[in-house]
């Protein structure tokens, strides 16, 4: 586990934790598919819990594990009689397997993420060997309350290469009524030895209205622009839970304020906008600026390249797109600048460079890539 001075690797900043999500939005399909198979007798051992950041693999997770663990076995007896089967993974938040879930104590469930570094003053950046030898002497321990043991891993992207080896051999020979649940964002990276042992349920981004109702229930309300929200945000709980914390529909409505007047850059707007990835919160503010940034460069690639209106995300951002890449050779120019655009901020930032000086130089060079296209 990890030292409880520092943050849990797999907490996101300002929501609650995975584990203490009670309800799951958007993931009716994947429901159903899990519980089918949990009922069906023949369960894998191995599920890879894939899809964009964010969007509930993670409580999914903790769901299926809470329902596995709090759901007696059925060995083929015919342990539900005539009484109708279970329809969800639902279990009530006062049973005994949630509560001791929340706190952590629950035996039959281990969590595989990333440790502390070995000086234990912070959290490693990849999970380690050490972690993952934990299994062995987890599955090694009488199996208590309803016979099955549960793990899960958050998340296996971020397992280094001994630890990915570790954790195959325990999913080519898991104990009876062993439940391994792998959370990948990019499942492309793990072995592929690893994703043939496991059943792969996909998780789709967002709508709208799922999104909506995944943020209150976090404890954030919706500005009235939920759509270009869900837009900005990918369809991922996680990343609009950032966008709000730091206004990052507003900070994103100004990038477009910058667009719209290219190529005469704005230079007051510039300087404010850099002048904001300085002091107290300026770091963050700078990763949001290029994040977005990356994202806008995308859409103007992909409006060049398609010559489709995308669904807008604040008011005017349609026109803007289209009079900035209206044509193939507009997208492709987009395309290439973004690249290497942020790619460079983001190395300067690593060597300590100074950030607002960082982000109007960005600016000047979007300057100059709009007023080397045609027309513009």
């Amino acid at each position: 586990m990890t030292d409880d001075t520092l943050p849990e690797p797999d907490r996101l900043e300002g929501a609650p934790h995975p584990r203490d999500t009670t309800h799951l939005f958007g993931h009716a399909e994947a429901e159903t598919a899990f519980l089918a198979a949990a009922m069906s007798g023949r369960l894998p051992h191995g599920w890879l819990l894939t899809g964009p950041k964010g969007v509930g693999k993670a409580s999914f997770a903790w769901r299926a594990a809470r329902y596995l663990l709090a759901t007696p076995i059925d060995h083929g007896d015919g342990l539900f009689g005539t009484l109708a089967p279970p329809t969800s993974l639902e279990v009530a938040q006062d049973h005994p397997v949630a509560t001791r879930m929340r706190a952590l104590s629950e035996p039959g469930l281990c969590l595989i993420r990333r440790g502390p570094r070995p000086d234990g003053k912070a959290l490693s950046d990849m999970i380690r060997i050490d972690e993952v030898r934990r299994l062995k002497s987890f599955f090694q321990m009488t199996a208590g309350g309803n016979g099955r043991r549960v793990v899960i891993v958050d998340c296996a992207d971020e397992m280094n290469p001994n630890a990915a080896n570790a954790l195959l051999k325990e999913l080519e020979e898991p104990p009876r009524d062993a439940v391994l649940l792998l959370i990948a964002h990019r499942p492309s990276g793990l072995l592929p030895t690893i994703r043939s042992r496991c059943r792969m349920l996909r998780f789709q981004p967002l709508g709208p209205a799922d999104l909506e109702a995944a943020l209150a229930q976090a404890g954030h309300a919706v500005p009235g622009n939920a759509a270009g929200l869900t837009e900005l945000a990918g369809g991922s709980v996680g990343a609009a839970v950032r966008l709000l914390s730091h206004d990052g529909l507003g900070l994103y409505a100004d990038l477009l304020r910058l667009l719209q007047g290219l190529p005469r850059l704005d230079r007051p707007l510039a300087l404010q906008l850099a002048d904001a990835t300085m002091g107290k919160d300026g770091d963050a503010r700078f990763d949001l600026t290029l994040a977005l940034l990356d994202r806008v460069l995308a859409r103007l690639a992909r409006q060049g390249t398609t010559a489709t209106a995308l669904p807008e995300i604040v008011q005017g951002e349609a026109a803007t797109l289209a009079r900035l890449a209206p044509t193939p050779g507009a997208g492709r120019h987009w395309a290439d600048l973004a690249t290497a655009l942020t790619q460079r901020a983001r190395r300067g930032r690593a060597v300590n460079l100074d950030p607002a000086a960082l982000t109007f130089d960005m600016f000047l060079e979007l300057d100059r890539a709009a007023a080397a296209l045609p027309g513009v």
